[in-house]
């Protein structure tokens, strides 16, 4: 059964379609990325302009193996709409692979992997779709398509998700952002693979355009309750500058219930000082003739969660490469915070943040490393990386974009969160990720690793841009 909402009501309200679920027992969820329960998180990396079967731009998604030394190239899953088991099939300029997320949907002990595949038609040109593979104790295997309620009335739906208990009923459900009349779907848990539809409810802000819509979604437990908020991207409808709000998808109105946050293209949720308040980096790497919050070379934004959402006692931190302590400086096209990560590096139980600043140096790309503390973000001791660094593979060349995307995830089960780096302009279009292990000093670039989409299966016909999307 699907319930159809007109796009006059969407355009004031997140509505919740006539289907509702029953009460039951929370799930107990494996941690994000597990996909076959070994303690250690997998690598996901999207190439969405990748060749499949002569179609350019289908897109693909490689899949590499947590262990003990970091992730292994031999061990690892390609995906593909062509791939068994995976819903559709493999098409020119569907960009399977765009954005990427992932959480135990169907509470087997396994993370289940989302697909974001924007340019996908089936209703309609380009409205999109988003295939979940599931995860096992062999890894990614069989999938389905999420439930997609509202047809015609978006387009580029998948475009960016992320998942959790986004609702506060105990079941783990997932949002999706699009274009169009609506631009934020929240699908309802519980999801399983064979489950049908339990609900789901959808809306846009007139305060944002609906034709930017919903550029990047983040989630965490903000409010320290256990529930975690939504952090959505997206332009201003006036001016289209980058707009960024913490919302509370439990409300059925969240729009009226929508808290500002610093404008930026893209965010992290994590707790820096260990106050049991999940915090919000936002990274806007636009400069201020781009963007009215812009500034020269980029800038970072920490915004520390509280209570109500926002701790109310506590001033944001702006970040940018002029300021003490973070290195190198603010250059216009620097790009600081082209994308950002939070993850415990040290292994000291504050999380650390990573800047992406893919424009360093004509495009060849840097990432910065800060610390946190129990007073929040230091640049005490903050490190910078770039392919011209001692130990790091490759060689740093104009448009790179070394750092485009950046993750902070425990693949070796060490408990200390890795760096991994994606730099999709690296040979021309090709992409490239690379892989450094956490220390409680800092990542170690002795033993770092890099590999291209020809190591994991991707053809490099045309420019696959492999590491575009990257797990976070």
């Amino acid at each position: 059964m699907r319930t159809r909402i007109a796009a006059a009501a969407l355009a004031a309200a997140l509505t919740p379609l006539a289907l509702t679920a029953t009460a039951h027992a929370a799930p107990v969820a494996a941690a994000p990325w597990d996909f076959n329960g070994d303690g250690r998180a997998d690598l996901a990396i999207g190439a969405p302009g990748a060749t499949v079967a002569g179609k350019a731009r289908a897109g693909a998604v490689s899949v590499v193996y947590g262990a003990t030394g970091g992730p292994k190239t031999a061990t690892r899953t390609l995906l593909t709409q062509n791939t068994a088991g995976i819903p559709g099939t493999a098409e020119a300029d569907d960009a399977f692979g765009s954005a990427l997320a992932s959480a135990d949907l169907d509470s087997d002990g396994y993370a289940d992997l989302l697909v974001g595949v924007p340019g996908e038609d089936s209703y309609d040109t380009n409205n999109g779709t988003v295939a979940i593979v599931w995860g096992s104790k062999s890894g990614l295997s069989g999938a389905r398509s999420l439930y997609s309620p509202f047809d015609t009335d978006y387009d580029r739906y998948g475009r960016t998700l992320t998942a959790g208990d986004l609702d506060g009923d105990g079941d783990l459900d997932v949002a999706a952002g699009s274009t169009g009349p609506v631009t934020l779907t929240l699908v309802n848990g519980p999801i399983t693979r064979t489950s049908p539809p339990v609900g789901a409810s959808g809306g846009r802000n007139s305060w944002w355009s609906s034709s930017a819509g919903v550029s990047h979604l983040s989630s965490g437990d903000v409010a320290g309750d256990g529930h975690p908020r939504v952090v959505l991207h997206g332009r201003t409808a006036h001016d289209g500058a980058a707009a960024t709000g913490l919302a509370d998808l439990k409300i059925g109105n969240y729009n009226d219930w929508l808290q500002k946050l610093p404008g930026g293209q893209v965010s992290a949720v994590g707790d820096i000082d260990r106050d049991g308040h999940a915090d919000i980096v936002v990274g806007n790497d636009r400069e201020a003739s781009a963007d009215a919050g812009g500034a020269l070379g980029g800038k970072v934004t920490v915004v520390y969660g509280g209570p109500e959402g926002l701790a109310a006692d506590r001033a944001p931190l702006v970040l940018t490469q002029d300021t003490p302590g973070v290195p190198g400086a603010a250059e216009k096209g620097d790009r600081f915070g082209s994308d950002v990560a939070l993850g415990d590096v040290d292994g000291d139980g504050h999380a650390d943040l990573v800047v992406g600043t893919a424009g360093e140096n004509d495009s060849s790309g840097a990432v910065t490393v800060l610390y946190g503390s129990p007073s929040g973000l230091t640049t005490g001791g903050s490190t910078s990386y770039t392919q011209n660094t001692a130990g790091v593979p490759g060689g740093s060349e104009p448009g790179d974009r070394f750092g485009e995307r950046v993750t902070l995830t425990d693949v070796t089960g060490d408990r200390r969160a890795d760096l991994s780096v994606a730099a999709p302009g690296e040979n021309s279009g090709d992409g490239a990720v690379w892989f450094l292990r956490g220390t409680a000093t800092g990542p170690a670039t002795s033993g770092s690793t890099s590999f291209g989409p020809a190591a994991t299966g991707v053809s490099t016909a045309g420019t696959p841009g492999y590491g575009t999307a990257l797990d976070s």
